[in-house]
């Protein structure tokens, strides 16, 4: 692969974060959640909608070790890949027909899929970073996807708040609160587009990664395979001492930032901050994030990936602190911009790290285990957040609760080597072949 060539590969590998992104900011994070609470909700609907997140992600977590092992061994990264972006678009497209309660059930298994389709295509998605960038490009190439990431989901996101706000005015004739609902529903299907349309880019120009497998698995079953290879990485993850040790160190970290990612805007709400704080920080975020997450990955460059990830933690210890005293609205948004200082690079830098520690004759599988820990990284971080507020009574001694999650995931990371992990992948990768 000549220069150009690879250059083209890496940034149309970086576009799909811009693609896949914009299901995260209109349909996790905003427009469907409030579309569901103000139109679609029954009595005691709230709840179900809780179990219907949970349920998504549980299932994605649990399918993506499975599916990357059996990925690996075909060769065929690409090809689930696109199977799951086919599913979330579809299943994103078929919420423009959730009209009214009578479609509460729908709305939460074309949710459901939709999830299952995105987290699923981000595990195929993040096996493919080894492949397109040295050990050396992966932590800036990495930062390059996160801040697209953040400005397509932005500027999405961006658009569709206009038309929802817009919308209506251009539509007299129809009632004011049916022409909220068009637009909503329209910014719901924008989503499925926009996915589609900016995920043509990545197929086109990343080559499927070359088959590898050991000598005693040719001629093998893939399936049968596919569970004997899920089977003895779960087995044998811990003999990757310091990609194992990292896995559970993410894990600590990630439910203190994934916390404070999924309850910010209910302990704005909380404290009495007005709608129009709550978005426009949340859109601030998303612009903001994006140069950091390109300086981050610059700043890795200099001073070590562990060392750039500890700086961001130590961020996020500050913020949680800083989080008690909070009061005012322009307090909320102070605190909005030092997220976005550290979110998309500390996100980013540990996708990166991940794929340097793991053999890039397992990357799918390996990757797989690495979704499981962001899918379950807001679970921990809430329930404590949680406890402590109902002990307490109080959402200020929740929010500075999770500074214990980040001085422990600085603590932990310290102990991890990474050219002792390099080494050891590159050793398991020898005793690989190529298969045609």
């Amino acid at each position: 692969m000549d220069l150009i060539e690879k250059k083209r590969a890496q940034l149309a590998w970086a576009m799909y974060d811009w693609a896949n992104s914009a299901f995260a900011t209109t349909i996790m994070g905003s427009i469907l959640p409030n579309y569901f609470a103000a139109y679609i909700a029954t009595e005691g609907a709230l709840a179900i909608w809780g179990y219907t997140v949970a349920i998504g992600s549980l299932i994605a977590a649990v399918i993506s070790p499975v599916l990357g092992a059996i990925a690996d061994f075909r060769g065929s990264k690409k090809k689930f890949m696109a199977f799951f972006i086919a599913l979330g678009v579809v299943s994103t497209a078929l919420l423009y027909l959730v009209r009214s309660p009578a479609d509460q059930m729908l709305a939460s298994v074309l949710y459901i899929l939709g999830t299952i389709g995105f987290a699923g295509s981000l595990v195929f998605y993040d096996a493919l970073l080894p492949h397109v960038a040295d050990e050396d490009e992966m932590d800036q190439l990495s930062s390059k996807g996160y801040a697209l990431g953040y400005i397509g989901g932005g500027l999405l996101l961006l658009i569709n708040v206009i038309m929802i706000f817009v919308g209506p005015s251009l539509l007299p004739n129809m009632g004011e609160e049916q022409a909220t609902m068009l637009m909503m529903r329209l910014s719901l299907a924008s989503v499925a587009v926009w996915w589609a349309v900016f995920s043509i880019p990545i197929f086109r120009r990343v080559k499927e990664p070359a088959r590898m497998a050991e000598k005693s698995e040719i001629g093998q079953s893939v399936l049968s395979v596919g569970f004997k290879r899920f089977f003895k990485a779960l087995r044998e993850i811990s003999k990757f001492r310091d990609l194992f040790w990292f896995l559970l160190t993410f894990f600590v970290y990630a439910n203190g930032i994934g916390t404070i990612i999924t309850m910010a805007v209910a302990f704005g709400t909380d404290l009495g901050f007005g709608t129009m704080i709550l978005i426009g920080t949340l859109l601030m975020v998303q612009f903001v994030a994006a140069p950091f997450a390109i300086w981050f990955g610059k700043l890795a460059k200099k001073i070590g990936t562990k060392q750039a990830i500890t700086l961001s933690l130590m961020v996020y210890t500050v913020i949680a602190i800083i989080g008690y005293f909070m009061s005012k609205e322009w307090h909320f948004l102070m605190l909005g911009f030092g997220v976005a200082m550290v979110q998309g690079g500390s996100q980013a830098l540990s996708r990166s790290l991940v794929g340097q520690l793991m053999p890039k004759s397992k990357t799918a599988e390996f990757y797989g285990f690495f979704s499981v820990s962001e899918k379950f990284n807001t679970v921990v971080g809430p329930f404590i957040m949680a406890l402590v507020t109902q002990l307490t009574g109080q959402g200020r001694y929740g929010i500075v609760s999770l500074v214990i999650f980040f001085i422990a995931g600085i603590l932990m990371l310290r102990k991890v080597d990474i050219e002792r992990g390099v080494r050891q992948a590159q050793e398991e990768d020898a005793k690989m072949i190529r298969v045609a």
